[in-house]
């Protein structure tokens, strides 16, 4: 018997070329994508991956996070990518509502990857409510604040606030000398207008000791009431105004409330309370 391997340990050379040769002349085969080919070479086994997107022309599965900012949007999502095992969860900490679309099934793990995120948005004119909640500023910036916030103003009305709102401006270079709670429910400042006069003009200035607003605590959500009380003080003839609202967070989280439950009532899974892992 030939032994073909001594005779290839003794010719390296020209047995490379003999198989360098046959490799070339070998008649290519059209590969399909979607498959995994390995292939004997000189060099070992050379593995073809043609499963991924780029030659399949489709993802191999749902993944990343759409961010929404209100219910009506979450639940069109929801609607169109989740299945029997897809959890939802919410935090009102984070005024967050989470889905997992592909969560793991009863029967096995999923990857977990595809996720619709509710983050709900603060609307700009609830941000400078509370940025003024509790706070004495002078008048001219109290005023300016009040007119700028007419739309939100309840009770009194508008226009009501808008005369408060121009009366103080009016009075901001007066010495204020003293306040009164009136039966009417309002304060009543008192003030002289011109001190260095030997008979400045004396005046009042009423406001109501509290006032009704309804503000949007979110994008897309409904406005809510908030009762504020009007907070002041009077220093070396200054006076200082502000406003004190009545539990602003606790609107926040009834607002939160209300969106949830427009969600649970959209969708077919409990709402779980929490993070997904």
């Amino acid at each position: 018997m030939t032994d073909y391997s001594t005779e290839l340990v003794s010719a390296p050379g020209e047995a490379q070329t003999i198989i360098d040769t046959a490799v070339r002349t070998t008649t290519p085969h059209e590969l399909k994508p979607g498959k995994v080919y390995a292939f004997n070479t000189p060099r070992g086994i050379h593995q073809v991956d043609l499963t991924g997107p780029e030659y399949t022309g489709t993802l191999r599965r749902k993944n990343g996070t759409a961010t929404v900012r209100d219910a009506a949007s979450f639940l069109t999502y929801y609607a169109k990518h989740h299945d029997d095992a897809s959890e939802v969860y919410s935090d009102v900490e984070q005024l967050t509502v989470t889905a997992v679309l592909d969560a793991h099934t009863a029967d096995g793990p999923r990857f977990g990857g595809h996720r619709l995120r509710l983050q709900l948005r603060r609307t700009k004119a609830w941000e400078e409510w509370l940025a003024l909640d509790g706070k004495l500023v002078d008048q001219d910036r109290f005023a300016n604040f009040l007119e700028d916030q007419l739309p939100y103003l309840e009770t009194p009305d508008a226009a009501t606030m808008l005369e408060i709102a121009q009366s103080i401006k009016a009075t901001t270079k007066a010495e204020f000398q003293s306040s009164s709670r009136l039966q009417s429910g309002e304060r009543k400042f008192a003030y002289v207008e011109d001190t260095k006069a030997s008979a400045g003009a004396k005046g009042d200035l009423a406001v109501p000791e509290t006032f009704v607003i309804a503000v949007p605590p979110f994008e897309g959500a409904d406005a809510y009431r908030m009762t504020a009380r009007f907070k002041y003080r009077i220093d070396r003839g200054q006076l200082t105004l502000g406003f004190k609202l009545e539990q602003p967070e606790e609107r926040a989280r009834a607002a939160f409330a209300d969106v949830l439950a427009q969600i649970a009532e959209g969708i077919d899974t409990p709402v779980l309370n929490g993070t997904p892992a």
